[in-house]
């Protein structure tokens, strides 16, 4: 039983372990920087350039935003949305998709769900739609713990506290399908990937959530929506070749355990229950 069909890779996890432990021991030979070992280690240059290679990393969305002006162009020009904007750096949205309805749905823009970011977002007024969609290229990240984390941990949290409706999840980035993080959903069957720009990608992981806010008084169990209900997370269902059985559906119950408001948080797949909480207090800094 799964949160989500693929799963770190251990023996990548392995060699990313190996490789650092040999990077660290042998670092004072590489470059040019004339400085004895003791001296290299001394002077903090090692633990500098480490830094200053992480912050290259996480500080940058430019891939990001590349990675989703292709799929969501490929979505328009394939029928399945009408069109699309960025929303500009001052919104806690990043993109406005119009539907082919004509409704609107809003898409925040996160990384692996298991950092604090998860939790800063605003759904916009205007939204007839708000779906968090996670980003996470880290290949020794693990997709179990990740998206646990984010859905159970940090958003039911948020939606309950803060009142903050998220109607759907998509999880999906350019490392599904590698070596790294392969995907069994194209396994045994290659011939599902879908490629648009210089992408080859199996279908994305869906979520669905409730569409009314969990209260212990007045709606202590809502159910997810139906697929047909969140018309962006159904185009990307029907665009990338999903199928219904992979769909996830996320339901919350709700309630008091003396002065702590408790939830439980449920995901079904295929009419399985793929992992279910128990209730469990909710603790906001």
């Amino acid at each position: 039983m799964s949160v989500i069909p693929c799963k770190k890779d251990l023996q990548l996890k392995k060699l990313i372990e190996s490789y650092a432990e040999a990077l660290k021991v042998e670092a004072h030979k590489l470059g040019d920087h004339g400085l004895t070992e003791a001296e290299f280690y001394d002077s903090g240059l090692f633990r500098g350039a480490i830094e200053r290679i992480r912050g290259q990393f996480s500080a940058t969305m430019r891939d990001k935003r590349n990675f989703v002006k292709h799929v969501l162009n490929y979505m328009q020009d394939n029928g399945f949305i009408t069109d699309w904007e960025s929303a500009g750096e001052s919104n806690r949205h990043d993109y406005m998709v119009i539907l082919n309805s004509g409704r609107k749905a809003a898409i925040e823009l996160k990384g692996c769900l298991d950092g604090n970011n998860t939790n800063i977002f605003d759904r916009p007024p205007q939204a007839e739609e708000f779906v968090i969609w996670s980003v996470c290229t880290n290949p020794g990240a693990d997709p179990q713990h990740n998206v646990w984390s984010g859905i159970h941990t940090r958003l039911s949290a948020e939606i309950i506290s803060r009142e903050q409706r998220i109607d759907g999840m998509v999880i999906w980035d350019w490392a599904c399908g590698t070596v790294g993080r392969p995907c069994p959903k194209i396994s045994s069957e290659p011939e599902r990937a879908v490629t648009f720009g210089p992408f080859k990608l199996p279908p994305p992981c869906l979520y669905l959530l409730p569409s009314t806010i969990p209260s212990p008084r007045n709606n202590p169990s809502p159910r997810a929506q139906n697929l047909d209900d969140v018309q962006l997370i159904k185009a990307f269902h029907d665009c990338f070749g999903c199928r219904m059985e992979e769909v996830n559906f996320v339901n919350f119950d709700v309630g008091y355990h003396g002065k702590d408001t408790v939830r439980k948080t449920t995901i079904i797949r295929n009419d399985n229950i793929e992992r279910e909480s128990v209730m469990t207090a909710i603790r906001r800094s």
